[in-house]
């Protein structure tokens, strides 16, 4: 390697040449995430040139007496350091979620095909198998490949990818692999997510889906495993949330909505739900707003859900680009 370091390079560079226990020592001064950074440039080293090795050690004054230079990294030498340092369960998990990561970079690829595409890929594939790949994905792309499958495997695959633990990096590597056979040709562009598997990630994929898609998976789910389904409608973001947004968040996604869509949205909401949206309305649009309440007769329940949908898509897309902020919490409740 002859390119200049990074910063946790030179630091994986001179924990490489200091002697086991010192090191250990050092390393046991950083928090996981940096562990974790560093465990996976030492991995991806190896070998470093002298020369590189030597400029990096010279960073370091106090430890420029150690003379030879020694170059290795790789397992043997990660395995080595953490043990010392964390203790050998500890360092079995910082290096099972590293391998895991680099190992899921590989569905990179992915993201350049489109989800029928990716859907055909996985054709007869076991729901965990599909689901270790659905997690490897951006939140986005993953929810539109979800969306294609039946309503069975939809089911099936959503119910693995809540459900499953740290996959191996041999495993993840081996279906990355075989992917990559079968697409052949494709390039990819995006950083991984480090996210892999759990409920969190389902949350996410259903929060990109359509109305539709979100109700059938949710009903599907609660059949299947209610604990489960609970579990992830308690984390998904819903119109209700709107009462947890500062109130120039709150008038930000107002600013633009149709007021019928709007009284639509509102019919049977929660009291705490309709102050918020009243109350940060202009007196102006305030009066249409009532004025479409009141000439508003019975509504179909999926129309109700078809508008808070629409405003919902508004604060998601308001939160994803970071220009509102929802607090989600637990012990905040509101009951219609």
């Amino acid at each position: 390697m002859n390119a200049a370091l990074t910063g946790a390079q030179k630091v994986a560079v001179v924990l490489m040449n200091m002697d086991q226990q010192r090191a250990a020592q050092v390393m046991k001064q950083f928090s996981d995430e940096e562990a974790d950074e560093i465990t996976a440039e030492i991995l991806r080293l190896r070998r470093v040139d002298p020369g590189v090795a030597e400029k990096a050690l010279n960073e370091f004054h106090e430890l420029a007496t150690h003379g030879t230079v020694t170059t290795r990294g790789g397992r043997d030498i990660a395995v080595g350091l953490l043990e010392a340092s964390f203790g050998a369960e500890r360092a079995t998990g910082v290096l099972n979620r590293v391998a895991s990561n680099l190992a899921g970079k590989q569905f990179e690829f992915l993201d350049a095909v489109e989800p029928a595409q990716v859907q055909m890929l996985l054709a007869g594939e076991l729901p965990q198998t599909s689901a270790l790949v659905l997690a490897h994905l951006r939140a986005d792309h993953a929810s539109r490949v979800l969306a294609g499958l039946d309503d069975g495997a939809r089911t099936e695959v959503a119910h693995a990818i809540a459900t499953m633990g740290s996959p191996s990096p041999d495993a993840v590597r081996v279906v990355a692999e075989t992917l990559k056979q079968r697409a052949s040709a494709v390039v990819s562009s995006r950083t991984a997510s480090d996210a892999v598997g759990g409920v969190q990630p389902l949350v996410d994929i259903i929060n990109r889906a359509d109305a539709a898609t979100e109700k059938a998976l949710l009903e599907a789910l609660e059949q299947r495993d209610p604990q489960l389904a609970e579990e992830v409608r308690s984390r998904m973001l819903t119109f209700d949330d709107i009462v947890r947004l500062e109130a120039r968040d709150v008038q930000q996604v107002l600013r633009g909505l149709d007021a019928a869509v709007l009284a639509v949205a509102m019919k049977g909401a929660a009291a705490a739900v309709v102050e918020v949206i009243t109350s940060n309305l202009s007196e102006r649009n305030r009066e249409v707003l009532e004025d479409e309440v009141r000439i508003l007769g019975p509504v179909r329940l999926s129309q109700v859900e078809d508008a808070r949908a629409e405003i919902v898509r508004a604060i998601r897309d308001l939160e994803a680009s970071g220009a509102i902020t929802v607090q989600r919490s637990d012990e905040d409740a509101y009951v219609e």
